[in-house]
């Protein structure tokens, strides 16, 4: 998972919780407070596509409709924590908030977020068909319910330098399977100065190495726990993913790769160190940006395979309105607003193309505007996140939704431990087996855990 900037200002989103709150207000309203029967109170993430938002709500959903926004800005970890709070408390302060498709069927279930339904059905402008269905699908909770609308998404694809390629008579596969992957990355490994043949992950962190790793278990035919939650951490298809990913990041990949997350892979990729990337679709904007040394160089394929069709994750960051909000119809008013195609043409028209927040509308990819800016990865970036299926990511039925993560509370904890195991592997401090060992002793006590909160 990740969050896009312009080149060179990129962060990776690390999604861990962490203590310690510190917000900002800025244009488009006040830290939250009452405001007004007119205003509502919206607390959300502090990326450069929400920034955006906030600074072009007053001068336009403000203006058209009266109503007011107050914002309360947090870095990803901190907005995670705070949300988690106020939404589990059910006291009403904030009517909005920027949620992950991993935590809105977390909170559905908990009934801390109202379905929106109603909203939509009644709603003929906000065009829910538009919204591609995995996004759709990805913010329905059990129950059948949506949840969450999507204010921008991404799936992960391969990234590639087409002329280190071509050079060594070397064509990529427009669905390419992780065995012609490794082959390629030996390939052109060191053929051009000092770069390597891939850059993969493997900073520790549920959303760092864990997020590309468990699409590779996926399709390598693994699972994190089969549909009766018995843990398969340790089991064959978990095995051999594994052990392929480590031997070949310590092969091919990357210097430092044990501390290599999506920040250090996207300067890997710019600065020319490494001929291929396999990481969020969001990175091509950068790639592609018209400062990047890259820009025209990188082709764009899909997610590679093994015993499935396809392989790419799914992340969107969506609102959801809190259950105990008071003014859900104000609320529903502006997320139909800030995830509607309108306004995406409003960002392209003051702010520039490439700062839309795409990857969630079928008509973003049909807008000439946006293909202009957008050429060398629209079409793979719109087929990866068409095609990423969160309910049925592998070989066999899963006991919860998820394809880079098992949606349940425990899997934050659960993949940040296993996580550090595996970054211990790809150092070299300790085989993948006793990794894998240590893993599943800690998936198994996920699993008796989970159950047990279940049963009571």
């Amino acid at each position: 998972m990740s969050r896009a900037r312009v080149f060179p200002a990129v962060t990776a989103a690390t999604l861990t919780l962490a203590a310690g709150l510190c917000g900002c207000a800025g244009w488009g309203g006040n830290a939250a407070g009452d405001g007004g029967a007119n205003s509502i109170n919206v607390l959300m993430v502090n990326n450069p596509q929400m920034i955006d938002l906030q600074r072009l709500t007053a001068a336009n959903f403000t203006r058209e409709t009266g109503i007011g926004v107050n914002f309360t800005v947090l870095p990803e970890n901190d907005v995670r924590d705070k949300i988690s709070q106020e939404f589990s408390s059910q006291a009403g302060q904030y009517d909005v908030a920027s949620l992950s498709n991993f935590e809105i069927p977390i909170y559905a279930t908990s009934h801390w977020i109202a379905p929106l339904d109603r909203y939509v059905a009644a709603d003929r402008r906000f065009d829910q068909a538009d919204i591609l269905p995995s996004m759709t699908k990805s913010l329905t909770a059990d129950d059948g319910k949506l949840y969450g609308e999507p204010f921008y998404g991404e799936s992960s694809f391969l990234m590639y330098r087409k002329d280190v390629l071509e050079k060594q008579g070397i064509t990529m596969p427009s669905h390419p399977t992780w065995p012609q992957v490794a082959r390629i990355a030996a390939q052109v490994d060191g053929k051009e100065p000092g770069m390597r043949g891939i850059c993969l992950r493997g900073q520790p962190g549920w959303g760092q190495v864990m997020a590309p790793l468990t699409t590779v278990v996926n399709t390598f035919g693994g699972t994190w726990f089969d549909k009766d939650w018995t843990p398969r951490v340790d089991a064959p298809g978990f095995t051999a993913a594994t052990r392929f990913y480590v031997n070949l990041v310590r092969t091919h990949g990357e210097a430092g790769a044990p501390q290599a997350g999506f920040t250090e892979c996207l300067n890997n990729t710019v600065q020319g160190n490494v001929a291929m990337w396999y990481d969020a679709t969001s990175a091509a904007g950068s790639l592609e940006a018209s400062d990047s040394p890259v820009k025209d160089k990188m082709g764009y394929v899909a997610a590679p395979v093994v015993h499935t069709e396809r392989s790419g994750w799914l992340y969107a960051w969506s609102w959801g309105i809190q259950q105990a909000s008071a003014k859900k119809d104000n609320a529903w008013k502006f997320i139909s607003w800030a995830s509607s195609r309108r306004y995406e043409e409003l960002v392209g028209e003051k702010i520039g193309w490439s700062s839309v927040p795409a990857g969630k509308r079928a008509s973003t990819y049909e807008n000439p505007d946006y293909l202009t800016v957008a050429s060398a990865f629209a079409e793979p970036t719109r087929d990866a996140i068409a095609d990423a299926d969160p309910r049925n990511p592998g070989v066999q039925p899963r006991p919860a939704i998820g394809i880079q993560f098992v949606d349940i509370p425990e899997f934050t904890d659960l993949g940040t431990q296993v996580s550090q195991n595996i970054s211990s592997a790809i150092a070299g401090q300790m085989s993948v087996d006793e990794a894998l060992d240590r893993s599943q002793r800690l998936a198994e006590d996920v699993a008796e855990r989970y159950q047990s909160r279940q049963e009571g």
